[in-house]
């Protein structure tokens, strides 16, 4: 049986990947095989990292709601709590923008937030069986 060599399709394979790898220290960049393993380990953390840039800013716009809830003499959750009692859905984004750049606007949000605390139904409270051990 003749012998097959990779060609054309080996070749434009390796190429993509050192593509990929340019600008990689070392023989990250030059080496096939190490600049394979470095790719797909790249890819990895940019596959985890796409997921984890969704949490950090998260944590960033609650961070900035929670310092402009403290100047405006009101706890983050008490005005989470009131938004959602006066019926306001704006999310967290839209609230750290308002509370960087807009002071007065978000003012008047947190004195909705306290007319919907004032106005919360009361919790209902169900019957709750506590099951104990019978003694001997």
């Amino acid at each position: 049986m003749p012998r097959v060599k990779g060609g054309y399709t080996t070749r434009r394979r390796r190429k993509a990947v050192l593509k990929l790898a340019k600008g990689y220290y070392g023989s990250k960049h030059t080496l096939y095989k190490t600049a394979h393993e470095q790719v797909m380990r790249s890819m990895q953390y940019a596959f985890r990292d796409r997921k984890a840039r969704k949490r950090e800013f998260r944590r960033l716009w609650v961070q900035r709601i929670n310092a402009a809830c403290q100047l405006n003499g009101i706890k983050y959750s008490r005005f989470i709590n009131g938004l959602a009692n006066a019926n306001i859905n704006i999310n967290r984004k839209m609230l750290a923008e308002m509370a960087v750049n807009d002071a007065e606007g978000f003012k008047a949000l947190v004195d909705l937030a306290k007319k919907g605390l004032e106005n919360a139904p009361a919790k209902k409270v169900e019957n709750v069986v506590v099951l104990t051990k019978a003694s001997k």
